[in-house]
């Protein structure tokens, strides 16, 4: 994996078990030679940020995931860049520059879609600064966090020692504060610093550390998980808007299901989704969980092949039976029909699941559509099955339904098949199709109670 040579004594003080303590931290410089990042592999948009604040007299390193993924040999999809310029004197050397964040104030580099990250290397919270430009909540979750410091400084507050590495762009050398190399690999991730106290200040570190460790196929030290159950609740603070977009980096980036596993092994899944968890059984067989394997695996071939996927196909599928369920109770108790209870519930469930993940809307109404199809589909006679093949969101509809046959099987499943069937077939054929289920359905005698003759309407006082 890399060029240079561990020492044995190193590795041997690298322990599974321990954290990495921030007053431990040793800084080692990896010369170009002894490393394996080629600037042949970094990103174009991102050399030129780099040369040109290293040309105007700041120090300027890649960072984090990008340095991390060019280590172990694979592509990184982002490049971020760190820096001891403020992001005011960023924009003042970028005209396509914009600054974004309250809680973390960062510099964007725009080339057209490519953003490039910069952001100003973090210092401590002590201090008159620190009291001006960092806020804590009574739990010790950062607020505000606008404190400048050194590259050091900013080493000791990177959350793990695979992302406290910084390539330089004056030398072209490696600097590594953590320990992170040796973790890289050992196949290890562990949290700098002591994990609670970590955790408390971003509970969302809990949800990387999975990310990171699924992503790239390695094992969370022992020290840093072992927090991770008592202090899940902790992600019921973290704003729903953030969370929408861990939801995205954690289960629509190829490594959803083996993501949703580990998440599951640390209870860090129910609070992203509260809803579910009363379909959660000790086996993880539930119909909710069959489905969240499959929707989930499907989604990582999908990425993997390079397809186009949409949020709202995976929410639907998720939160499908916590639907049935809550439509079936509605229907019971207010003697509404079917589809009417189906259609509050779908309401309820989406108003819920929004207080925890913000699904933005455009994703919501889709996830509607998806689910009111579900209903309809099964109403095929006549010209109903040609005008539901039109419907825009008939594809996304079929492709649940079938995975929902995969599951309940029966007349799901030979619903799907016949579906299938249906749209790779010629005009002919499926106009045949339609006969036999409008026959089927005409030969379906309805059994009407006889009506009484009717009296005649007396037409004089006579008569009556």
């Amino acid at each position: 994996m890399f060029n240079r040579v561990t020492s044995f004594c190193r590795k041997v003080l690298n322990r599974d078990n321990k954290t990495r303590d921030i007053d431990d931290l040793k800084l080692e410089v990896i010369p170009r030679q002894e490393h394996g990042i080629s600037r042949k592999d970094i990103s174009e948009n991102a050399l030129k940020v780099l040369y040109r604040l290293n040309k105007a007299g700041y120090e300027a390193y890649l960072v984090g995931g990008g340095v991390r993924d060019l280590l172990l040999n694979k592509q990184p999809k982002d490049f971020d860049i760190a820096t001891n310029a403020t992001p005011e004197d960023v924009r003042k050397l970028f005209r396509n520059c914009r600054l974004v964040g309250r809680r973390f104030r960062l510099a964007h580099i725009l080339f057209g879609r490519d953003v490039i990250e910069v952001a100003t290397f973090r210092g401590h919270h002590g201090g008159d600064k620190g009291a001006k430009f960092a806020s804590q909540s009574n739990d010790g979750m950062l607020l505000r966090d606008n404190v400048y410091g050194t590259i050091d400084e900013d080493a000791e507050r990177r959350d793990f020692t695979v992302n406290a590495l910084y390539y330089n762009i004056d030398d072209f050398s490696v600097r590594d504060y953590a320990g992170g190399m040796d973790d890289l690999e050992s196949g290890v991730i562990r949290l700098i610093g002591d994990p609670e106290t970590r955790y408390r200040e971003d509970p969302v570190r809990m949800l990387r550390a999975v990310r990171f460790a699924a992503k790239l196929d390695m094992k969370i030290n022992e020290a840093t998980a072992a927090p991770m159950p008592a202090l899940a609740h902790l992600l019921r603070d973290i704003p729903a808007a953030r969370l929408f977009e861990e939801s995205l980096k954690l289960l629509q980036a190829g490594h959803g299901l083996a993501t949703y596993q580990m998440l599951r092994d640390y209870n860090l899944f129910a609070p992203l989704f509260p809803i579910l968890e009363e379909h959660f059984t000790e086996d993880r067989n539930s119909k909710c969980e069959q489905m969240l394997e499959l929707v989930l695996r499907s989604t990582d071939a999908r990425v993997e092949k390079e397809q186009r996927i949409n949020p709202a196909f995976m929410y639907a599928a998720m939160l499908w039976y916590p639907l049935e369920t809550r439509a079936e109770e509605i229907a019971f108790e207010s003697g509404l029909s079917y589809y009417d209870a189906f259609m509050v519930a779908a309401n309820d469930i989406l108003d819920e699941q929004v207080k925890s993940i913000a699904i933005p809307r455009r994703f919501t109404a889709m996830i509607r559509d998806i689910w009111q199809l579900q209903l309809r589909l099964s109403r095929r006679s006549g010209n109903r099955a040609y005008k539901l093949l039109e419907q825009p969101k008939f594809r996304a509809a079929f492709d649940f339904l079938e995975m929902r046959g995969q599951i309940e099987g029966g007349q799901l499943k030979e619903l799907a098949n016949w579906w299938d069937t249906f749209q790779k077939s010629e005009r002919d054929a499926r106009h045949n199709m339609v006969q036999v289920l409008n026959k089927a359905s005409n030969n379906k005698k309805v059994r009407r109670r006889k009506s009484k003759p009717r009296r005649k309407k007396p037409q004089s006082k006579q008569e009556s």
